[in-house]
Parts: C-alpha cells; sequence; structure tokens
C-alpha cells in the first residue's frame, strides 16, 4: 500500500462524513468495508436500509489498534487477550460482552459485540482520524462487507461503485479509495462472549485466520457453533452469492458437463484440472483456479463479479479440498453461494 493515502485530505473529509452520521465505504485486507459511526444509531440505520440488510443481522465495528477495547466489551476474557496478541491488526473479529452506553443497533440487538482491529494501513489512518475527532477519543467504525446484502463482497473501490451507483451519485455513500485487498474474503470471527458461562471459544465463521492456527493460541480448538451462539455476519445459509447462478460440482463429474448443460446456454466453469484434458464445447467456457487456498480467496470474489458481466447462464464450481482446514473459509463461502440458488 502506498503512503501517499495516509495522510491525504480526502481521509480527512472521510472521517468527517462518518463524524456527521453519513456512509463511508473504505477497504480493508479483507473486503471493502460500508462504514457508518458505531455509537450514531440513525448512521447505523443508513448501512441497513443501503445494503437491505435485516436490522436483526449485526454489524462488526472496526477500531484502531490503540483503541480502548474496555470502552466496546463490558468484559475481556484471557483468550481474547491472548488472540488479539498474536492476530491484531488483522482479519479477526471476536464477539465479547457488549458495553451497556453501546447502541444495540450495531450488534442487531444482541447483547455481545464484534469487534475487529483492520490491519490496512488506510482503514487504520481512518479510524485514527475518526477517533480524533470524536469528543471521547473512541471512533468504532461499524462496517459489515460494502455490497447489497447477500452478495458477492467487494474486493476493490470499483467493485463497490458498480454495487452502490444510486447511492453514490446522491450522495448518501462516498468512497474512500485504496488498492484491492489483500486477503479477498471475510475476516474470521471467533465468539468469546460467553467465558463467564463456563463457554469457551467458539469458531462462527471462518476466515483467513485457521481453525488450526486459533487452536494453538488458544490451546484448545475452538468449537462448531451451537444454538445459543449469537448471530454474526455471514451465518445465513444462503449468502455471498453472484446474480448467476451458482453450483458446485465434483471433479469426477466434470466429464459429464457436456451432456449436463442445455444446448442454448453458456456456462463458466472453474476448476483445478488441466483445461486440455477436459471435454471441449463451445458452451462451456473453463477457467483455472489456483491451488493455493490463499490465493484462491485473494481471487475468488472479483472473478465471480467478472463472470456476472460475461453473459453465462451458470457458474460451475470445482469442490474444493475438504480435509484441510486452510480451505474451510472458502468452503464455507461457496457452499453459502450455491444454497442461494437451491
Amino acid at each position: 500500500m502506498s503512503d501517499t493515502y495516509l495522510f491525504d485530505s480526502t481521509l480527512i473529509e472521510a472521517a468527517k462524513k462518518l463524524l456527521n452520521g453519513e456512509l463511508v465505504a473504505f477497504p480493508t485486507e479483507t473486503v471493502y468495508g460500508l462504514g457508518a459511526d458505531a455509537e450514531n444509531p440513525d448512521a447505523v440505520t443508513k448501512i441497513y436500509q443501503a445494503k437491505g440488510r435485516p436490522a436483526n443481522h449485526p454489524l462488526i465495528v472496526h477500531i484502531a489498534p490503540d483503541a480502548n477495547i474496555h470502552y466496546w466489551a463490558s468484559s475481556v476474557p484471557e483468550e481474547a487477550f491472548a488472540l488479539m496478541e498474536v492476530f491484531w491488526p488483522g482479519p479477526l473479529t471476536l464477539i465479547l460482552p457488549k458495553a451497556d452506553h453501546i447502541p444495540s443497533a450495531v450488534s442487531g440487538g444482541q447483547h455481545s459485540i464484534g469487534i475487529r482491529c483492520p490491519s490496512h494501513p488506510v482503514a487504520q489512518q481512518l479510524l485514527k482520524a475518526f477517533a480524533m475527532l470524536k469528543t471521547n477519543g473512541q471512533g468504532g467504525v461499524a462496517a459489515p462487507s460494502a455490497n447489497k446484502f447477500g452478495h458477492v463482497s467487494p474486493t476493490s473501490a470499483v467493485h463497490v461503485r458498480s454495487e452502490f451507483p444510486e447511492e453514490i451519485a446522491s450522495g448518501i455513500l462516498s468512497v474512500l479509495e485504496g488498492d484491492d485487498s489483500e486477503i479477498g474474503i471475510e475476516s474470521t470471527i471467533v465468539d468469546l462472549s460467553r467465558v463467564k458461562d463456563g463457554v469457551g471459544a467458539v469458531l462462527l465463521r471462518p476466515g483467513h485466520i485457521t481453525r488450526s492456527q486459533l487452536a494453538e493460541v488458544l490451546g484448545y480448538q475452538p468449537a462448531s457453533p451451537d444454538k445459543s451462539a449469537p448471530r454474526v455476519s455471514g451465518s445465513l445459509k444462503a449468502h455471498y452469492a453472484p446474480n448467476t447462478p451458482l453450483q458446485l460440482i465434483k471433479e469426477a463429474d466434470l466429464d459429464r458437463l457436456p451432456s449436463l448443460v442445455p444446448a442454448t446456454e453458456k456456462w463458466a466453469v472453474l476448476t483445478f484440472a488441466d483445461i486440455d484434458t477436459l471435454p471441449s464445447s463451445s458452451n462451456l467456457n473453463y477457467f483455472n483456479v489456483s491451488t493455493n487456498a490463499q490465493d484462491y480467496a485473494h481471487d475468488i470474489y472479483a472473478l465471480l463479479r467478472q463472470l456476472d458481466t460475461k453473459g453465462f447462464q451458470r457458474i460451475m464450481v470445482q469442490s474444493l479440498p475438504q480435509d484441510d482446514d486452510n480451505w474451510e473459509a472458502l468452503n464455507d463461502r461457496l457452499q453459502r453461494a450455491a444454497a442461494a440458488f437451491e
């Protein structure tokens, strides 16, 4: 990331817009966020309205590295400090008990709150500038991904502009420019809000930080979501979907595709296989994807958005490895994307 963004006047203007209750989209290392003052319920409501997001679907509050986490959370267990020491700033969201003075609008009416400290330099400078403008010095920015609810998250400013042309044109939303997101998928979410009740860490959403990496710090494997777990971003069955119907296909079934695609349709096929070994068809367009999970994550959302513009009737995605937790987050995202069309 170029330092030219760090002290640009547009960044100060963006912080002032947040202070005035306006929406600002900004880059993070995961995806672009749609930000508002986390302590301003009216501003937070604008996020829900712009995205078409259910009001009970909680947001994540982004804070600067020097922020006081005790301002946002009523209690912070030792597990949280251990994870923060290793993974903050970075793509990790912690679910903690919400401080009473923080508006419930940001948590979807729950008593917990999601908090993250992003590592992207533009995000950090925006958060620092915003905190300086706040009378209490605590500038939290509530920010889900900057896309319409349930759609593919944006990894560039161009994606945000294509998602919200009317809001930008009308001045409801401004976009703070930055480089493309380095990671490309949303943050790992770990629930630590019930530690006082004897419930250990729970992995609510897998992400770039893997289950095994969390276990190395915690000293135990985080549990999977239970019925009493807090609601969090991206936890609905159908989510992260492109406009074009998406379907997962096993490697063994790739050879059957010419017999499955209707003669009047054109399908995109994302595959790890050597394209030259696959059956050719004028109805099938093959696209190689990386066998490295991090590279795949970096590219997948941008690729899905690109394919949405190409007139395909369906996107077929080769199933991902199942026995490697480096692929857990990507399995989660693509399975939810496919579920939108079931």
